[in-house]
């Protein structure tokens, strides 16, 4: 008994040792090491052949809300949606006077290393790395096994007190201290342990809170579970897009840390798992660029959408929920099982699914070879139920969306109660998905003028190829919705202020606000045109009169041909980009995604708020390429009306120019999830959400990613000038 003691005692020290091992033994190639800083927080990613990790250090800064900006290290893991995150207050109790950063290895050179123990079924994986405290400190409250978990914790302070109580404390009375929890599965075990590596360091436990004495600690924090096969830069991109990977390291590295070979992720560290819509309007940007075939990420993207297909009526699974939190919520429920749990209550996602199906299976040329090899695919299924094949999902998924929209497109049907709303009992249902996205609107303005209408073309696009044999009409009658639906919806989102009455609004939502920028009333020179966000909103608002950048996915996805409302649309488009905030939607930091400055109520849409007056970058990304797309339509044999109409025309790319000059200034932060602003200095300067809310941004977003394919048109640069034959950008007549 006593040497099985003293054996045990020697591994679990052993488990301090930092780090476990200095390499990523049985790898075939290098491990990927990169950081990314977006101030108060450090990003740092680490992937080898066994596992892929994200490591975040947020610490107070000069000028920080430290109600917000507290000290905190968390740890994110793609396999199982899985994390961790210690948060950390300073002993002498004043905010801001504790300061948390990693160390580089004096051996290696590196912040962090990689644990990797095989052992049973799974093998232990994870990352080790030194964390130094300015001065004594106190974890407070540890979080150990899902994502979601800290997301619910960081963005509302939740905590359930049935997973928080399995946790386990370990003193070891020599200046360590272990905290590690079961998992619900009764299989995984999740560790996070610190040991002193400086002199005079040691951490001790009082209580179940770890209290640290300034100094540095070697960190290891590690879990054994199920880990994924992640695809590197080289397998991401096709064959043509590989000097981008020299040309835009992080960028890449980062699409390749989202990118598995059986799903995409949506986003790093809150949203490591599948998200449906993320993952659609990213392959769409990405496209030009994204490997296509068998193995590749395009495949991947597409049979993860195929395989989560609500088998009852075709709905498109917005999120998974795995891991941890699955087990958790299945227990809750009265199950005991790991089997992931899908979200079906968005009503945006199911129209995006024949537009990629086209796109992947017709128009590239890899995959409409590979319509056999992926539709005759049958789904995972549980013991004793028969799987359903991929071709039979994606023909329930259009006959849903017909379906849907068969009301709008009868005869005298175009009506707002035939329109599409959110789903009863949801605040939710499309991309704004903070409770106050939308404004309370129930009918929302994307989904309903550019996501049916072009959902609709492309299921009459796959018709016409044979995806639907068993169904010969609905070629016909896709493609006739469809174009009732891209004319008749847009008139129920008009908004038109009158000039005097617009410079009244502004004016007073500035002085309201007290913001320290002018209202820029006399760029108003006549009335003011946008769409409204969605139909009946809150305070009875029978249109959300919020002047928005969801513009974008109507020109990106459509080539209207009513062409009187296409000129108009187009042009209080263009508008609304070369007019500056509060006026239209242009700042220095980026377009922003909602300006309410004409509106009766700005709660929920302020710079500290998700959907607020905030940039996203995948917006900037479909707005840039929409244009450009409107823009190429010009040089067709024959164009749209609005290009002969050169007032329009100069003025759409004058917009077009206006909005990449703003994209170009936020290099630095285009692969966020998006960025709020600070006023100084005459100016607007990007700053990370999470210095102002307790919803943080993500650092590296899937759809964020896509400029790595969407480019600025260099041809249109000076084309305004030579069309208006007048010297200077931002020519209008």
């Amino acid at each position: 008994m006593t040497s099985f003691v003293a054996l045990f005692l020697a591994a679990t020290l052993s488990l301090w040792l930092w780090p476990w091992t200095t390499s990523a033994a049985g790898c075939s190639s290098d491990p990927t090491r990169f950081t990314l800083s977006d101030l108060p927080y450090i990003n740092y990613f680490y992937s080898d052949c066994h596992s892929a990790a994200q490591v975040i250090v947020r610490s107070p800064l000069p000028g920080s809300l430290l109600d917000i900006v507290t000290p905190r290290l968390l740890i994110a893991w793609p396999a199982g949606n899985s994390g961790l995150a210690a948060f950390f207050e300073p002993q002498n109790g004043v905010k801001g006077s504790l300061a948390v950063s990693l160390v580089n290895s004096s051996t290696t050179g590196n912040a962090l290393e990689p644990i990797y123990e095989p052992t049973g079924d799974d093998p232990i994986v994870g990352v080790s790395g030194q964390i130094s405290f300015n001065t004594s400190a106190k974890l407070t409250v540890p979080i150990l096994g899902s994502v979601r978990t800290l997301r619910g914790y960081t963005e509302g302070g939740w905590l359930d007190s049935n997973i928080q109580n399995t946790l386990r404390f370990s003193d070891y009375g020599d200046g360590s201290v272990t905290v590690d929890r079961p998992w619900f599965d009764n299989v995984t075990t999740m560790t996070l342990s610190f040991s002193p590596s400086s002199k005079g360091s040691s951490a001790s436990l009082s209580d179940r809170i770890v209290e640290f004495t300034a100094g540095t600690y070697v960190f290891n924090a590690s879990f054994n579970y199920p880990q994924l096969t992640q695809l590197q830069p080289s397998q991401v991109l096709t064959d043509s897009a590989h000097d981008l990977i020299a040309d835009s390291p992080d960028q890449t590295k980062s699409l390749s840390f989202l990118s598995y070979s059986d799903k995409l992720l949506a986003g790093a560290w809150r949203f490591l798992t599948y998200f449906g819509r993320d993952s659609m309007i990213s392959m769409l940007l990405l496209k030009d660029i994204l490997s296509a075939g068998e193995g590749s990420a395009f495949e991947a993207g597409v049979i993860a959408l195929l395989e989560r297909i609500d088998k009852s009526d075709g709905s498109v699974a917005h999120e998974e929920t795995i891991g941890d939190y699955a087990t958790y919520l299945n227990k809750q429920a009265g199950l005991i099982s790991t089997a992931p749990l899908y979200d079906y209550k968005m009503v945006d996602t199911d129209f995006f699914l024949p537009v990629l199906l086209a796109e992947y299976f017709i128009n590239n040329p890899v995959g409409k070879n590979r319509v056999k090899a992926v539709l005759d695919q049958v789904t995972a299924h549980a013991e004793g139920e028969s799987g359903t094949s991929y071709r039979a999902l994606a023909t329930l998924n259009a006959d849903k969306i017909l379906r849907t929209t068969a009301p709008f497109a009868a005869k005298n049907g175009q009506v707002k109660e035939n329109l599409i709303r959110l789903k009863d009992g949801e605040s939710v249902g499309e991309w704004r998905d903070s409770s106050t996205g939308l404004g309370g609107g129930r009918i929302p303005y994307d989904v309903n003028t550019a996501l049916a209408p072009a959902g609709l073309y492309a299921i009459a696009t796959l018709a016409d190829a044979g995806f639907f044999p068993d169904h010969p009409t609905w070629a016909d009658d896709a493609r006739k919705a469809a174009k009732i639906w891209e004319d008749k919806t847009l008139e129920f989102f008009e908004v038109s202020i009158p000039r005097d009455d617009a410079r009244s609004l502004v004016d007073d939502y500035v002085s309201s606000n007290n913001f320290p920028f002018p209202s820029e009333k006399g760029s108003i020179t006549g009335d003011v045109h946008f769409y409204g966000l969605a139909l009946d909103g809150s305070n009875n608002q029978p249109i959300v009169k919020i002047m928005n950048s969801d513009d974008c996915f109507r020109h990106f996805l459509l080539n209207s041909t009513d062409e009187a409302q296409l000129t108009a649309f187009v042009s209080q488009t263009a508008d609304n980009i070369l007019a500056p905030f509060p006026v239209g939607l242009t700042t220095d930091a980026g377009l922003l995604v909602s300006n309410p400055a004409y509106t009766i109520s700005t709660a929920g849409f302020g710079r500290a708020d998700y959907h607020g007056t905030v940039v996203w970058g995948w917006q900037l990304s479909m707005m840039a390429k929409g244009l450009e797309h409107q823009l190429g339509r010009c040089d067709a044999s024959s164009p749209p009306e609005f290009c002969q109409d050169s007032s329009v025309h100069i003025k759409v790319i004058n917009a077009y120019n206006r909005l990449w000059d703003v994209i170009e200034e936020n290099t630095a932060v285009l692969s966020n999830e998006l960025w709020t602003w600070k006023y100084e200095d005459g100016r607007f300067d990007s700053i990370p959400l999470g210095e102002l809310s307790s919803t943080e941004s993500n650092i590296s977003q899937l759809w964020s990613l896509t400029f790595l394919a969407v480019r600025r048109n260099e041809g249109y640069r000076n084309k305004a000038e030579t069309l208006s034959g007048r010297k200077g950008l931002y020519v209008q007549d």
